[in-house]
């Protein structure tokens, strides 16, 4: 026999604690898709990065640097870290609008964009938006 009461209404609800910009948040099952934020605000990280992956872009392509190496050694960066920072400038532009007006899911991190990233943006929108078909 149980020791509940009668009264007494118990609920599981399975979530996740992430960390994102220095708070924490509870994010729980909201059926199909991944949550998005309830108000919609930039996060300063991706925008950071963003900036930074195109503008690395403009000083390549227009002569000022001559690889990602010796970019590298310019910014004083490891330069594992430049290359994947620098694959942001592959991402789909619906998705970068998305990152720029804050109406990225919550739970997307510049981590989880710097780590085999999909070259073709359908797979993109898959991973970090969670739209099938968009």
């Amino acid at each position: 026999m149980s020791n509940v009461s009668i009264d007494t209404f118990i609920v599981r609800v399975p979530l996740k604690l992430r960390r994102h910009g220095g708070r924490k948040l509870v994010i729980v099952p909201e059926g199909e898709g991944i949550p998005m934020r309830p108000n919609p605000s930039p996060d300063g990280t991706l925008l950071k990065a963003l900036a930074r992956a195109h503008r690395w872009k403009r000083m390549l392509e227009g002569g000022d640097i001559r690889s990602l190496s010796e970019l590298a050694e310019a910014e004083k960066m490891n330069p594992s870290y430049l290359s994947r920072i620098y694959r942001l400038t592959l991402l789909a532009p619906d998705i970068i609008e998305a990152i720029l007006d804050g109406r990225q899911p919550r739970i997307l991190q510049l981590a989880d964009m710097m780590d085999d990233m999909p070259v073709e943006w359908e797979k993109q929108r898959e991973r970090f938006m969670g739209e099938a078909n968009p």
